[in-house]
């Protein structure tokens, strides 16, 4: 019978080792992948002045009193799609225009978040924009470099 202890002891720590090393593995591959987000690189990446640092502030500022705006107009375009192909058999027009409802706001957000990159550039040095945008493509096309 103490065989057989040490047997399944053995069993359960090789699991218990084997399953804290894959997800150890697993999320150190995760985050590596995961791309810069534009505060890191902004922040991170550049040496930005004070008064950069201070305008860069401002534009941070204006964009995080909207952007909660345009995402709650993406949650609620979803909300809706996904109430018009609950009460319909297939591709009705309900459905249609949920898609385009949800097209939209998802371009507006894509649209205000680009602007909001640009006008944060503008205030950057050609030596800093030239860092930004590299990790700016880097980021949006993480698997093309």
């Amino acid at each position: 019978m103490r065989g057989w202890r040490a047997i399944a002891l053995t069993a359960v720590l090789a699991a218990i080792a084997s399953g804290a090393g894959t997800w150890i593995s697993a999320s150190w591959v995760l985050s590596r992948r995961e791309p810069p987000s534009l505060h890191d690189i902004v922040h991170h990446d550049l040496k930005l002045s004070p008064e950069q640092l201070t305008r860069i502030e401002a534009v941070e500022a204006r964009f995080a009193a909207r952007r909660p705006a345009l995402e709650a107009d993406v949650r609620m375009a979803n909300l809706e799609l996904a109430r018009a192909i609950e009460q319909s058999d297939g591709d009705s027009p309900q459905v249609q225009a949920a898609v385009d409802h949800f097209h939209v706001a998802m371009g507006a957000l894509q649209k205000e978040t680009i602007a909001h990159v640009f006008e944060m550039r503008s205030g950057l040095t050609p030596a800093q924009a030239e860092v930004f945008d590299d990790r700016i493509v880097e980021a949006l096309a993480p698997d093309q470099g």
